[in-house]
């Protein structure tokens, strides 16, 4: 019993003070094969009345593959400061159904949270229309955390990095100005 009470803490406490986790959701088995899992994401989020809260699956917002209502995820908690991992646990996926009390509720910590945001003040109405909020609910098993560093290589994206400065470019910033 002491054991299950510390690693709810060490959840709680890891993931209220994280603003970032990895999420790997696992999708309801199919009726012809083996439950499908799609890759561990980095996703923002509030921890709100004991879960992880999630909006997104709309225009200008995080995706949520393989988060469905009712299936699985594992959530892989960092260190704000470090960026190295703390803890591992899984969660169930509970989709909230938009102007429920619980909706408002995590919609209101959500909102205080999403830095940029297009549209200000109706980004709420906007995920009422667009999006998908999302509790991921710790079920109390802890994993434990993987060996090694689990690094991929990146998704194909249309987006590129930045080309190599030309060569003159350092001699004109650094250029002095002639006195006269």
């Amino acid at each position: 019993m002491t054991q299950e009470l510390l690693d709810q803490a060490l959840v709680e406490e890891a993931t209220k003070k994280s603003g970032l986790i990895w999420v790997r959701g696992i999708s309801v088995p199919a009726p012809s094969g083996p439950d499908d899992e799609v890759p561990a994401q980095a996703l923002w989020h509030v921890w709100h009345d004991g879960a992880a809260c999630l909006v997104g699956d709309g225009p200008g917002e995080q995706p949520l593959p393989g988060l469905i209502d009712g299936g699985d995820a594992v959530v892989t908690v960092r260190s704000k400061d470090k960026g190295g991992r703390l803890v591992s646990w899984s969660g169930t996926v509970v989709e909230l159904a938009e102007h429920t009390p619980a909706w408002e509720a995590a919609v209101a910590e959500l909102k205080g949270k999403r830095l940029n945001a297009p549209d200000g003040e109706a980004m709420t109405e906007r995920w009422a229309r667009e999006c998908r909020v999302l509790r991921l609910e710790p079920t109390g098993a802890t994993a434990e955390l993987p060996q090694g560093s689990l690094a991929e290589r990146p998704l194909p994206t249309p987006a590129t990095t930045r080309r190599p400065v030309p060569a003159a470019l350092p001699r004109l910033l650094l250029k002095k100005r002639k006195r006269r």
